[in-house]
């Protein structure tokens, strides 16, 4: 089964803008594509001026990106005239609340005046496409939910990140890494029919591998919920079109043995940031050792090109963005200490999975397989 809807996509969809036929780039973005992001520019801890310095990048290289920002007007009015890339391609949206990184999801979403929410709605609204926040994450999550609504068929949406691996396309779905810390057999399916469903569209597997993150491979190992998930994951595989590999720990996370990893959002959240912080002790340690010595330095004149290669891969900025998967409308959600070029990296995933109309396809994958398995259930 196809993720393609089996209808057209909707006219507002930004996939039809673009000419039939036109050459396509990465994710099958057709070349040409416009498209409206709507972009929180006061949440991350770096303030306004990394978010729209990460604007200036992605316009740079994009030509087909415009930009709703949401946020002090005052304040986006002077740091935007310092970009002369961004004339005519952002619309100020002024707002005078912050969610701060402490505040309460629970009280956050009922605000009105913040430039999270205000963002948001740019989206439901239909506005804007996609909705990029460096922002409070379970802040982000919860407004997103009460604002954008969940697909039918979802019973907790997830947060999907892409992880660098040994595959040949270079990276592995992982779900969820931190939308809900709690997740029972019922949701990791869905998180599996979800996470293919991504890894399909956004790394283009046409059937992807997906496993059970465990503490073994073994059947017999891991809670009770995981032991019932994994029968049902194995079950649905024809349903979600997928491959399930069963069981994988977590040092098969980067490796070419899966494509997506499934597991709940505290165990996905805590191998995420151990991830990052890894790859930044690899990368200072390596910066370290090749500063020791004379000797050492002339090693890393020589040896800069595969350096630059390895800094490259290990840089979990170039990763940035988490996908907000299982809600009717598509958010990214950027590291809060995201610099320029975490940002840029986020907003062009957005692009990206705005540009595919990624969510008109997952939410009808998500439909099929829940009258799947709802007739699977009858008598």
């Amino acid at each position: 089964m196809s993720d393609q809807p089996t209808s057209p996509l909707p006219s507002s969809s930004p996939a039809l803008a673009a000419a039939d036929g036109e050459a396509k780039g990465r994710l099958g973005v057709l070349i040409g594509t416009k498209v409206t992001l709507s972009i929180d520019a006061m949440g991350g801890d770096s303030g306004p001026a990394a978010v729209v310095a990460g604007i200036s990048r992605s316009a740079a290289k994009n030509a087909n990106l415009n930009f709703i920002v949401h946020g002090d007007e005052a304040e986006l009015t002077k740091l935007l005239k310092k970009r002369k890339n961004l004339k005519n391609r952002v619309e100020i949206r002024a707002t005078t609340g912050v969610v701060t990184m402490g505040e309460k999801p629970s009280m956050a979403m009922r605000r009105t005046d913040t430039s999270m929410r205000s963002a948001i709605d740019a989206v439901r609204d239909g506005e804007a496409q996609a909705v990029v926040s460096c922002g409070n994450t379970g802040a982000l999550m919860a407004t997103s939910m009460i604002r954008l609504r969940k697909l039918e068929g979802v019973n907790r949406p997830a947060i999907a990140c892409l992880w660098p691996s040994r595959n040949a396309g270079g990276f592995n779905v992982m779900l969820d890494v931190g939308a809900d810390i709690r997740a029972d057999q019922q949701d990791l399916l869905q998180y599996a029919m979800m996470g293919a469903s991504y890894a399909r569209n956004g790394l283009g597997l046409e059937r992807p591998r997906v496993g059970l993150l465990n503490v073994g491979t073994e059947e017999h190992k891991g809670r009770a919920e995981l032991k019932v998930a994994h029968e049902m994951i194995e079950k649905a595989a024809g349903i979600g079109s997928y491959e399930y590999v069963g069981f994988v720990e977590g040092g098969d996370i980067p490796s070419d043995k899966v494509d997506v990893i499934v597991t709940d959002g505290f165990t996905g959240n805590v191998a995420l940031k151990t991830g990052e912080g890894t790859a930044k002790f690899v990368g200072d340690s390596l910066k370290t050792a090749f500063k020791a010595t004379p000797l050492s330095r002339i090693a890393a004149l020589l040896a800069l090109t595969s350096l630059r290669r390895l800094q490259k891969r290990i840089d979990p900025r170039r990763v940035n963005g988490g996908v907000f998967l299982g809600l009717k409308g598509a958010v990214v959600k950027s590291h809060g200490s995201a610099d320029a070029t975490g940002v840029s990296a986020a907003i062009k995933l957005a692009y990206e999975l705005a540009a595919t109309g990624f969510t008109d396809r997952l939410a009808a994958r998500v439909a099929s397989a829940a009258a799947s398995t709802q007739t699977d259930d009858q008598p």
